[in-house]
């Protein structure tokens, strides 16, 4: 299941049923899991562990250095899950010192052609990135996130559950979890309700969602007044709890319409 002139280090562990293909390159301290698919013209370099059935497509390069000039070849590493999927020229790369130590992919994301992954982020489960989406360094994502194509994440930003970043944004502060922001330079445009509905979110849920979304972005309250009214007006499903959550920790601010 290894193409002949692929280049294996002594040092890589190889899973079983994993596919190799022509020409990639597995380098020093490599893990692959079980299953996994890599083809031609990949390079992936450690210290980097991956999951099992995950499949790489052709000029991927995984697991190289920090484009970080802070850099000075410290140990570091990246972490990616099980059931990924990189299609062609995806580019991620390990950590630093300074965030952690770590990239981090977690499970079933799907990197279209040319989007990049940069040190330190950690993007959650079910996270799509679309055709040249880019994450500056430190990023977090949370799980079922959607970003368009040919965007351009700051570092730093905090992308929450279900939100969806439309195709030619600029993302310079924090995405409020289950909504939509677009624009050049990225505002809010409401509730991912097409996401929502999608994801089996009850009527009753939407609705108190619906209500906290008119308070936090539409009232004219300032923050602190708009959690006394939310709190006052009994919504308390778990989902406005976490978006209440996701805005008092926000450090970079969130976007707003």
């Amino acid at each position: 299941m290894i193409h002949k002139t692929a280049i294996i280090s002594d040092k890589a562990e190889i899973g079983p049923g994993v596919e190799i293909g022509p020409y990639s390159i597995i380098g020093d301290n490599v893990t692959i899991g079980k299953d996994t698919h890599i083809g031609p013209h990949v390079v992936i370099e450690g210290p980097a562990t991956i999951g099992e059935r995950c499949r790489f497509f052709q000029f991927c390069s995984i697991g190289a250095v920090p484009q970080d000039l802070k850099f000075q070849d410290e140990s570091s590493a990246l972490v990616i899950g099980n059931d990924n999927t990189f299609r062609e020229c995806v580019t991620i790369n390990r950590g630093t010192k300074g965030g952690g130590g770590k990239t981090v992919l977690k499970d079933n994301i799907f990197l279209m052609a040319y989007s990049h992954v940069a040190h330190d982020c950690r993007l959650g489960n079910h996270v799509i990135m679309a055709n040249c989406a880019s994450l500056g360094g430190h990023i977090q994502i949370e799980d079922h996130a959607a970003i368009g194509g040919i965007v351009g994440v700051h570092q730093f930003v905090h992308i929450g559950t279900l939100a969806f970043v439309g195709g030619l944004s600029g993302v310079s502060k924090d995405v409020p979890p289950y909504s939509i922001v677009v624009g050049e330079r990225a505002t809010l445009h409401g509730l991912n309700l097409v996401g929502l509905k999608r994801h089996g979110f009850s009527s009753e849920t939407i609705s108190e969602l619906r209500a906290a979304y008119k308070i936090l972005f539409r009232s004219g309250l300032t923050v602190a007044k708009a959690f006394e009214k939310i709190d006052s007006e009994g919504l308390t499903a778990p989902e406005v709890g976490h978006l209440v959550d996701f805005i008092q920790h926000s450090e970079r601010g969130i976007i707003r319409e």
